[in-house]
């Protein structure tokens, strides 16, 4: 077996440990559901790239091999599967087992917000929080007491997305602020390009600007009614223990030097510089907040809370930058 499976490798095929699945045992997307569950619990996968259980991952794959949008899932979960869709779904399980990459590269896809976007390997999987609160916090029935971060978000003209990623914050923040221009950056040849792709995807070439670059370096002395961030934020420990879904992604995206803050420390540095009097910034830091509240005492940072996080997205006006 060892010999066969090394073999395929080679060729760039897998080989199955799974169960044989008879034909007629396995007829509706939920019965397929049933089944990558299984056998994703019994590979111990991990699943934390757009989606955080083994149903929602399982029943996202199905959906994109059956081209259905996730929300269509329940409408057809007891209709029948052709044996060639079949095959592909049982393929996809299979790959998703023996690759451990995240689903999303499987199928060049991931949804935020439902928007569907393209990703592969030269970008990471994107799952920032960041468009729930741009949803939540900045339109006219945003925010815990029923306003905006921003006092009139309908008259925000220019926003920066840094560390862009695969651009789709930056689409996220087009459609949240409809008469802005968005500038968003990243230092990534690769991200770029598909955050070019995404950009032409949605037709917003003429509203999104894309950037190679270091942060602020490409942006001269523009200034911004609002930056967003998604910035690495992985400590030293966490780069080492990194699972394997993750370490598919690539590690730049992640890199937050010793204690995850080096990229936050910089954009807090020199965001005030970008930012126009009325602006703020936006920036996601994962589980850094006690450390950051440590080093930057002085700075009155609003954390802002989403469905699955607490505490892991600060928001600061630029008067207190």
């Amino acid at each position: 077996m060892a010999k066969r499976a090394k073999t395929a490798a080679k060729r760039g095929r897998t080989v199955s440990r799974f169960p044989k699945v008879a034909p007629g045992e396995l007829l509706t997307p939920i019965d397929f559901v049933r089944y990558a569950v299984s056998r994703f619990a019994e590979a111990k996968l991990v699943f934390a790239h757009g989606t955080t259980d083994p149903v929602a991952e399982a029943a996202f794959l199905v959906c994109e091999i059956l081209h259905l949008h996730p929300d269509q899932f329940e409408t057809f979960m007891h209709a029948r599967v052709t044996k060639a869709e079949a095959k592909q779904i049982l393929d996809v399980i299979a790959r998703r087992i023996a690759t451990r990459k995240p689903a999303a590269y499987l199928v060049n896809k991931i949804y935020m917000r439902g928007l569907p976007f393209y990703v592969d390997e030269r970008t990471i999987v994107p799952r920032s929080f960041i468009g729930e609160l741009l949803d939540s916090h900045f339109g006219e029935h945003g925010g815990e007491d029923g306003g905006s971060l921003i006092d009139d978000p309908g008259a925000v003209e220019t926003v920066l997305d840094l560390c862009t990623g695969s651009g789709c914050l930056a689409v996220l923040a087009s459609r949240a602020f409809p008469d802005a221009q968005v500038d968003a950056v990243d230092i990534s040849k690769g991200a770029i390009e598909v955050a070019t792709r995404n950009v032409a995807d949605y037709g917003l070439e003429d509203r999104v600007t894309l950037y190679r670059g270091d942060l602020f370096d490409p942006l001269g002395g523009r200034r911004y009614d609002l930056i967003i961030s998604n910035p690495p934020y992985v400590d030293a420990d966490g780069m080492a223990a990194l699972p394997r879904e993750c370490r598919a992604e690539p590690s730049l995206a992640f890199d937050g030097g010793a204690d995850g803050l080096a990229i936050v420390r910089r954009i807090l540095a020199e965001a005030g510089r970008h930012l126009t009097p009325q602006g703020g910034l936006l920036c996601e830091i994962g589980r850094g907040r006690e450390l950051l509240e440590a080093a930057f005492p002085q700075l009155p940072l609003l954390w802002l809370d989403t469905e699955e996080s607490e505490g892991e997205v600060f928001w600061i006006g630029a008067a207190d930058l």
